[in-house]
């Protein structure tokens, strides 16, 4: 089953969960976005609060504990036995994060809508819908994970993607963290380019070719890391499009720096 659907395929699919993940990095909570309007039915799921644990040294962004993430889940609705469809305004940058955070901790069907909250051409609605308590189980493992140790080995025995701007990963400039440049051994691979013009993923071939040029190809391990393990996800989404699995390092260069032993690379 494809991680992406479309907003043809989702007005005809019933009894759906839907998440609006909409996220500014730095900016106001998305909750006043979905305010303003959001697809009928849609539950606002916040990036900070909801899929990840509170920040510090294992980054700002870090994993939640999987009693913490079945609380949240359960409460927006979420079952184990019910598609769960998620969605942002930016390409699916935040709401890769759900669709990795929900697979990691065992959900099957879970799906990102292609091109966002612009794709949807139905109406929007201003009301926040009343949802019962979900029944979701949240079970660890479900996708592969990296933590400082791990992704600095992937580095030099396969392929580590820096999904972050080219700018900020060879230091020149660095916006939010303390410190700039990137892990030793990462390949720069911007996630802004997994997807066109309108915000839709680009198709699985492209992708492929993207990737191969990137140095990942079938049986190369590789894994993807950004500033806290939010941009990362939507790389691991793009890879999975075009068929080639991929780790996450979830507390990224937020927690990388967060050690001042650990090596920092630029250029």
């Amino acid at each position: 089953m494809s991680p992406l659907i479309t907003f043809a395929e989702l007005a005809a699919l019933h009894g759906a969960s839907v998440l609006d993940v909409r996220h500014r990095l730095g900016g106001p909570p998305g909750i006043g976005l979905y305010d303003e309007g959001h697809i009928p039915g849609a539950v606002y799921c916040d990036v900070d609060t909801d899929l990840a644990a509170p920040p510090g040294k294992l980054g700002r962004h870090p994993l939640p504990s999987a009693e913490d993430f079945q609380r949240a889940m359960r409460r927006l609705g979420v079952s184990g036995s019910r598609p769960v469809v998620v969605y942002d305004d930016a390409g699916g940058m935040s709401a890769a994060r759900a669709w990795w955070a929900l697979r990691y901790f065992g959900h099957q069907d879970v799906r990102v809508l292609d091109g966002g909250l612009a794709a949807w051409a139905g109406s929007l609605s201003k009301e926040r819908p009343q949802v019962a308590e979900g029944d979701f189980t949240a079970e660890p493992g479900g996708m592969p994970l990296l933590d400082a140790d791990e992704a600095a080995a992937l580095a030099t025995r396969g392929v580590l993607l820096d999904a972050r701007a080219a700018e900020r990963y060879r230091g020149e400039v660095e916006p939010i963290d303390p410190v700039a440049g990137h892990v030793p051994g990462a390949v720069s691979a911007p996630t802004t380019e997994n997807v066109g013009a309108d915000r839709t993923f680009l198709p699985a071939a492209e992708l492929r070719r993207r990737f191969a040029a990137l140095g990942v190809t079938d049986g190369v391990e590789a894994g993807a890391y950004c500033g806290s393990g939010v941009t990362a996800a939507h790389e691991v989404l793009a890879m999975e499009i075009a068929g080639l699995p991929a780790a996450l390092y979830v507390g990224s260069w937020s927690n990388w720096v967060a050690d001042p032993a650990r090596p920092v690379a630029t250029g």
